[in-house]
């Protein structure tokens, strides 16, 4: 018997039984699909998270009370016992950090309230950004100018808006130089911010952007702040730069010599090696899942091939009298089970990425096919296939032809 014909009966066989065939596949085609899926979102979000999440430039680094990444109950009880980062703080850094490029602040509301007219908004991200900060993100206006500092000294209700912001307050009229009220104050809208889409589902463009000390003196002043620098280069400038910082902001927060800082200091790489870290623990824990699938898979492959190989013992017989070696009968049902859990396996992709892409259309949750987990995939579904069938393909083999000619069901 060629490859072909044996294929060609597998697949057959999977026809001829097709209820059965899908139970018997049903392992393989979930097991498969969760590993695509998992590899798919994994990968996308890897991929976002880099581009959008942490989108701090490779020379940029963050200064905040609390890590905007928390790990555990006892990381944030610590960040909350800490004090709260001052506009002076901010201040004594950008004074004194020779190797900083640029210094800016940030603070934020997340729960504003925004009105035009009879329009109003709620849950709207109010940011106080001091100028530099429109440098230090790369915030780009569709019209209007950006925050300056005649506006940071002035205390000016001014405000540039996100386009969510735009879209339901103004519906279609132009909003610059139009009066808006953040939580009942004033604020003269001078630009719009460049639409910048959704990050997992949640919109980064339903924000109002004001001077921090416009923030500060409306919301009070014992608001903690974040400070974000801007170094001269990557690597060695961009260590010297946080070193200089964490050094005055030591000073400043009497961190005494040898305990740890109190305070955060990150870059958009530790943000990163802390999600793969996490993303990683997730992937792996996914993957034994889907093993466990895959070798119960393998199991029903198994016992489905033993009935097959009681059904056909008599074609068996025949075949042997007629000259068919035992590897030849061995081989024949390998390439049996590895054809129908290659079946599987494929359907298990077909699965998996079409998962991934419709909770990509549905929730925005970002998704990323690769080819070698495709291929991984092929691969071991095709081994399941092989490891558990060869127990009844050597049953199959070692039938001697007369008993298998008197072998009746």
């Amino acid at each position: 018997m060629t490859t072909l014909e044996a294929i060609r009966i597998a697949l057959q066989s999977l026809w001829a039984n097709k209820l059965r065939s899908a139970l018997t596949l049903l392992g393989v085609v979930i097991g498969v699909a969760a590993v695509i899926a998992v590899v798919t979102f994994t990968s996308g979000i890897n991929g976002y998270v880099a581009q959008k999440i942490f989108n701090l430039g490779a020379d940029v680094f963050l200064i905040s009370k609390v890590s905007p990444v928390v790990t555990s109950i006892d990381q944030f009880l610590e960040g909350q016992r800490r004090k709260d980062i001052t506009l002076e703080d901010y201040e004594a850094v950008r004074d004194a950090c020779h190797h900083c490029a640029v210094v800016g602040a940030s603070t934020i509301k997340v729960d504003g309230h925004a009105k035009f007219g009879q329009q109003s908004i709620s849950d709207v991200w109010i940011r106080g950004f001091t100028p530099t900060m429109g440098q230090i993100l790369d915030l780009d206006l569709t019209s209007g100018r950006i925050l300056n500092d005649t506006d940071e000294n002035n205390r000016s209700n001014v405000a540039i808006l996100g386009t969510d912001v735009v879209d339901n307050l103004f519906s279609g009229t132009d909003p610059l130089n139009k009066e808006i009220r953040l939580e009942g104050q004033v604020y003269r809208v001078i630009g719009v911010g460049k639409k910048q889409g959704t990050t997992l589902g949640q919109s980064r463009d339903n924000y109002v952007a004001i001077p921090i000390s416009s923030f500060l003196k409306q919301f009070g002043s014992h608001t903690t702040v974040r400070i974000s620098g801007k170094a001269h280069g990557v690597g060695s400038q961009l260590e010297a730069a946080m070193d200089e910082v964490r050094a005055i902001m030591r000073a400043r927060r009497h961190d005494l010599p040898g305990k740890p800082d109190s305070f955060a200091a990150e870059t958009n790489q530790s943000f990163l090696s802390i999600w793969s870290n996490l993303s990683g623990t997730f992937f792996i824990v996914m993957i034994v899942i889907a093993s466990i699938a895959l070798v119960v898979g393998g199991i029903v492959i198994m016992n489905i091939m033993l009935v097959s190989v009681t059904e056909r013992t008599r074609e068996i017989g025949i075949r042997k009298a007629l000259g068919a070696r035992g590897r030849d009968v061995l081989l024949q049902f390998l390439i049996e089970s590895s054809t129908m859990a290659l079946v599987g396996g494929v359907l298990g992709i077909l699965l998996g990425i079409s998962f991934a892409k419709g909770i990509t259309v549905l929730i925005g949750m970002p998704s990323s096919v690769k080819l070698w987990a495709v291929a991984a995939a092929l691969v071991v579904s095709g081994s399941v296939g092989i490891f558990f069938g060869v127990y009844p393909a050597r049953r199959a083999a070692r039938l001697e032809p007369i008993a298998a000619l008197r072998f009746e069901l």
